[in-house]
């Protein structure tokens, strides 16, 4: 997220009430997380375990519950609680707005679009030429749509990241204030939920073709010409690269990348980065060769345990 005009290190230090080390004049541009960082970008870290990571990033501000030594060129706002005050940063440059219509005023609808009734456009979305929404379609604040997209009654775009700390008296959501972007010819089927990004986009790319009930976490992005079925779940931060197929019922976890033009089969459980151009299936998931002799040596077990007993027996 890029704020509307640059900010000082001062200036966002007294807006969430917290020391600095750095000048007072150090430019502040935005904040992100730290996978989409860029430099004058603020990044949050509350845990000594990812410190390095935060310090190293392309951020130039950090966010961070402890003073330590700032890197050449970088700033720290020392507070004792970034996650909170990351959250503060975010209603102060991203407040949720209150709808009064089903089309908010702010919203662009380009020529020949077709929106039916029952659906809510949100503040500040644009949506393109020749593009159909079904009924009962919500799409969020801030959302982006190309050309010739097509979305199906009742799918929700833009709703919160699920993202929380567990503290003490519960768990604790971290706001968001990013977008949703679907690129052109795109189709969305009925009843998906693609979340927007925490401070970026969630974004699904030109020609990809998404079935009915899928579910598409924070700050995702699906490249071209994919096709994605029934009933997929695919968490936050997940790299899906163009053209890859993936069929009912599967599980991607976090932060992972499928590579261009992977395969993976129903009902498999994705827990690790997989390469491009292979099938794969199965849970944990692996490519075909690698899970039939998996399965195979499995078969096997009964025969090798007899043959343990016969030996006994002698």
């Amino acid at each position: 997220m890029k704020f509307p005009q640059p900010h000082t290190l001062k200036n966002i230090a007294e807006l969430i009430g917290c020391t600095f080390v750095g000048d007072d004049d150090f430019p502040v541009l935005g904040m992100n997380e730290i996978h989409v960082v860029e430099p004058g970008d603020i990044v949050f870290v509350d845990h000594p375990k990812y410190y390095d990571k935060a310090l190293n990033s392309a951020a130039t501000i950090i966010l961070i519950n402890k003073e330590v030594d700032c890197p050449l060129g970088k700033a720290l706002l020392i507070s004792d609680d970034p996650f909170r005050d990351f959250n503060k940063l975010t209603d102060h440059f991203k407040p949720f707005q209150s709808a009064n219509n089903q089309i908010s005023n702010t919203a662009i609808i380009g020529k020949n679009t077709v929106i039916q009734p029952n659906s809510f456009i949100g503040h500040n979305v644009v949506i393109g030429d020749d593009c159909i929404i079904h009924s009962n379609v919500s799409i969020y604040d801030d959302a982006v749509i190309g050309n010739h997209v097509t979305i199906h009654a009742g799918s929700v775009l833009g709703a919160n990241a699920f993202y929380y700390k567990n503290r003490p008296e519960g768990y604790d959501r971290l706001k968001s204030g990013g977008r949703v972007v679907l690129e052109d010819h795109v189709d969305i089927g009925a009843g998906c939920a693609i979340d927007r990004g925490v401070t970026g986009d969630t974004t699904i790319k030109a020609g990809t073709k998404i079935d009915n009930l899928v579910q598409i976490g924070h700050d995702t992005v699906i490249g071209k010409k994919c096709l994605i079925a029934s009933q997929v779940g695919i968490a936050g931060c997940v790299i899906i690269e163009d053209e890859v197929t993936i069929w009912g019922q599967v599980g991607i976890t976090s932060g992972i990348t499928i590579g261009k033009k992977a395969v993976i089969s129903a009902k498999a459980g994705v827990s690790k980065s997989l390469e491009g151009g292979k099938s794969y299936f199965g849970i944990p998931a692996d490519d075909f060769r690698s899970k039939y002799k998996e399965i195979a040596s499995i078969k096997k077990i009964p025969e090798i345990l007899e043959k343990f007993k016969e030996h006994d027996k002698k």
